[in-house]
């Protein structure tokens, strides 16, 4: 990537709702899910917020365009002191990817957990997802357990 297409990563702001909502509703498509409009204003919200403690958002951008987004939890850990953080969505737009995008916004991630005293960043996947799993098994250790849910 020349060094005038370098992302930049960034917190989200108040600014980026559009291409924000953008990036996730591609993402839900990804994973054939729709969300309201009210999940999507008030979960901008809580991500965009500086004073909300529980959730935050980075944005990877390129010449003032949005190409990626990771949504991300923070929460208490009944078997840790600190808390832990959840990456719960990361996309890249289908142009940059594979230009290091998603990397760059999960070591966001991990500087963030280790600048606030996280104890992990966890996150999932598909088994399917064999493209964002490259990418997982080398900045990633795969844990043997399954998820359930109601």
């Amino acid at each position: 990537m020349s060094e005038s297409k370098m992302p930049v990563i960034r917190p989200l702001t108040l600014a980026d709702q559009e291409q924000w909502q953008g990036l996730w509703r591609e993402y839900l498509g990804f994973y054939q899910s729709e969300v309201g409009e009210d999940v999507f204003a008030q979960t901008f919200k809580k991500l965009s917020q500086a004073s909300y403690e529980a959730m935050f958002g980075f944005v990877a951008e390129v010449g003032g365009k949005l190409v990626g987004i990771v949504n991300c939890i923070n929460h208490d850990h009944g078997w840790k002191l600190e808390q832990v953080v959840y990456l719960q969505d990361l996309y890249v737009s289908a142009s940059a990817r594979k230009l290091g995008v998603g990397q760059a916004l999960i070591e966001a991630v991990y500087d963030y957990a280790d600048q606030h005293n996280k104890a992990n960043v966890y996150w999932m996947t598909r088994t399917s997802n064999e493209t964002a799993r490259s990418l997982y098994d080398r900045i990633g250790m795969q844990t043997d357990f399954i998820k359930y849910q109601r």
